[in-house]
């Protein structure tokens, strides 16, 4: 009989996601997936799990769940505390929780986002090949009506053979996600000379506040304003990281539940890794840009993958 975690209460907004949803744009659908994507791979790492196995995106806390079979846990991302039968225990490693144990999330002391992985991953039916939820365009989740977790739900996970050792992340090794001060980097794109030089100058050289106009679907940006000498255009396709200025020239980055069309022009788009550092900054947070080409941009991904790659958890000492 499979059994899972018995949701007590959702918290300010608990979704269930996977590492996202392609091959859909043309339909109006959006990838979707995790804002955090190495924050949400390292929380499934640490269960053991295939990386792109489902868990839960929990914006800045308070998910309050029960266990109902034994299961190992691992939660990444913001610095939210976790207590399992009211004792602390530590993020970014491996827990062990048996039926009845009760697992409580406060609220994030840094950052936005957490990641809660479970061993085995949760099992709940894909819509359109993924179980990612995106609420904007009422996909997927636990109802597949792009809802988010709620009180009551039953969130089955799949049965393993047997409970992974327990290991953890040092925390020398954990991504850096500063709150302040943060600098992303732009690969310009084709629209990038409807723009001045005195523009882009300005742009690069200014520091930019978050706005409380950030979500799932994109950040709005607060600072000096950037004009493109583009008027009007016909809507076209955009994909995540889009860095688009609409009249008013505060800058706009689109995120993973973006619309797939958009009819402003683009100045470029934030490179992907740095995406994760922008998902976990709290309104008020301060932020500027660099450009990079997109051959450097190239060699940067495939070097952070790669060392991705070879860092190691190491095991808990009991």
């Amino acid at each position: 009989m499979k059994s899972g975690f018995k949701v007590i209460k959702p918290g300010i907004l608990s979704l269930l996601q996977d590492y996202g949803r392609f091959g859909y744009n043309h339909l109006g659908m959006c990838s979707g997936g995790p804002v955090d994507k190495e924050a949400f791979r390292w929380s499934n790492r640490l269960c053991n799990n295939p990386e792109n196995f489902e868990a839960i995106e929990i914006s800045i806390g308070g998910l309050v769940m029960e266990a109902q079979t034994p299961a190992c846990i691992a939660l990444t991302g913001a610095d939210i505390p976790m207590q399992i039968n009211k004792k602390w225990v530590a993020p970014w490693q491996a827990h062990y929780v048996d039926r009845g144990d009760r697992l409580e999330l406060g609220y994030a002391r840094t950052g936005m986002r957490g990641y809660l992985a479970v061993s085995g991953g949760f099992e709940c039916e894909k819509t359109f090949g993924s179980v990612s939820t995106v609420p904007r365009d009422k996909l997927g989740g636990f109802r597949q009506d792009g809802s988010a977790i709620q009180i009551g739900d039953l969130l089955r996970c799949r049965a393993v053979q047997a409970l992974p050792q327990r290991v953890k992340l040092p925390l020398s090794l954990r991504p850096l996600r500063p709150q302040n001060n943060v600098k992303l980097r732009v690969v310009l794109g084709y629209q990038h000379d409807t723009f001045d030089e005195d523009n882009k100058q300005l742009f690069f050289a200014s520091e930019y506040t978050l706005s409380k106009d950030c979500d799932r679907t994109g950040c709005r940006l607060n600072g000096p304003a950037i004009a493109s000498s583009i008027n009007g255009m016909i809507s076209e396709g955009i994909g995540l990281g889009a860095l688009q200025f609409p009249p008013d020239g505060q800058p706009i980055v689109l995120m993973c539940d973006r619309p797939t069309i958009g009819g402003y022009p683009k100045l470029g788009s934030v490179f992907s890794p740095d995406m994760d550092k922008l998902g976990q900054l709290v309104p008020g947070s301060k932020l500027s840009f660099d450009p990079i080409d997109i051959d450097a941009a190239r060699l940067s991904l495939i070097s952070q993958e790669a060392e991705f790659l070879a860092t190691r958890s190491v095991p808990v000492e009991l």
